[in-house]
């Protein structure tokens, strides 16, 4: 009796082990499952966050596209009204906001020198190339040197610009009115809030350009006005439209410089101060203009006595506006 309840016992023992050990296996694989679940879970949610981090520097991308591009319509706008045509030529990069710079260099002039500028480059060459050359003055000569004209000047610049909070440029103004007079009316029409406008700080002519930088003292009042862009000034006697487009401030990022030559003007030195300046100036004029003593024709000349100094200024050499001196 007892043999077969032991018996019996082993048998179910055995039974229950084998039970236990399948359902351990179960449990074991189900958890293996649920991990390999978590872990796609996990890699699910590893790549939505890169996604989503993606998602987030695009939308970064385009916000600075798009306030770079607005800053470049509020750039382009910053150009004075000038009359333009289409001849024909296209140019590669027409997104980029571009501006020409011609060159203005203030040259000190030496005592004793004087710059002589010719018509023709190859006249200019020839002089240069004799060296020095012998000049008659009446009962007297003099020999001068003649060495060539160089200049540091860019060849590239890229500058960064912004848009001033407080400045605007005016243009569009009548000619006829005294530069004293079309500041006054300015200060005047543009400090008044019915206008737009505010309290001016400072206001300046831009003799190159033709147009008047204002000063506010607030910065919320510049892009009121360029915003509306023309303005009608009362000049008393009649009124006239100006037209009103951002400042903008500019920092120079990258710059290259190269040598340049004046191809076409010449300096003379060790010139002696024998007699009166016009009448020197204009003996060396006579001398270069010579085709005998291997000049020709002069478009400008200016000396320089001993013990004077002076400056001279030269800008870009164009068929329409040769350089000056």
């Amino acid at each position: 009796m007892n043999k077969n309840f032991a018996k019996e016992f082993r048998h179910r023992a055995e039974s229950m082990k084998v039970s236990i050990e399948e359902e351990n296996k179960k449990c074991t694989k189900t958890i293996q499952k649920e991990k390999e679940k978590c872990s796609n879970i996990q890699e699910e949610k590893s790549r939505l966050q890169m996604e989503i981090m993606k998602m987030k520097e695009e939308l970064q991308n385009l916000d600075h596209k798009n306030s770079s591009l607005k800053k470049q319509t509020e750039i382009s706008t910053a150009v004075p009204e000038r009359r333009v045509v289409f001849q024909g030529k296209t140019k590669e990069g027409a997104h980029a906001v571009s501006f020409d710079v011609n060159s203005r260099i203030v040259y000190p002039m030496e005592g004793g020198t004087a710059l002589i500028t010719f018509e023709e480059e190859d006249v200019a060459q020839k002089i240069l190339s004799q060296k020095e050359h012998k000049v008659e003055l009446g009962d007297c000569a003099i020999t001068v040197r003649a060495k060539p004209i160089q200049f540091l000047v860019p060849e590239y610049v890229e500058m960064e610009t912004q848009v001033c909070p407080r400045r605007i440029l005016v243009s569009n103004l009548p000619k006829e009115e005294p530069e004293d007079r079309t500041l006054d009316k300015l200060d005047i029409y543009f400090s008044k809030k019915k206008n737009g406008g505010g309290e001016v700080e400072d206001t300046d002519m831009l003799h190159d350009s033709g147009t008047v930088v204002i000063t506010f003292v607030d910065d919320n009042i510049a892009k009121r006005l360029s915003d509306k862009q023309d303005h009608e000034v009362d000049f008393g006697r009649k009124k006239y439209k100006v037209k009103v487009t951002p400042f903008l401030n500019g920092e120079i990022s990258q710059m290259k410089i190269c040598n340049s030559e004046c191809t076409r003007t010449v300096l003379l030195t060790g010139i002696p101060d024998i007699m009166e300046k016009d009448n020197l100036q204009d003996n060396l004029e006579i001398h270069f203009q010579k085709t005998t003593n291997g000049g020709g024709e002069v478009e400008g000349i200016i000396y320089n006595p001993l013990g004077h100094t002076t400056l001279a200024l030269f800008e870009d050499d164009t068929p329409k506006d040769s350089q000056t001196v």
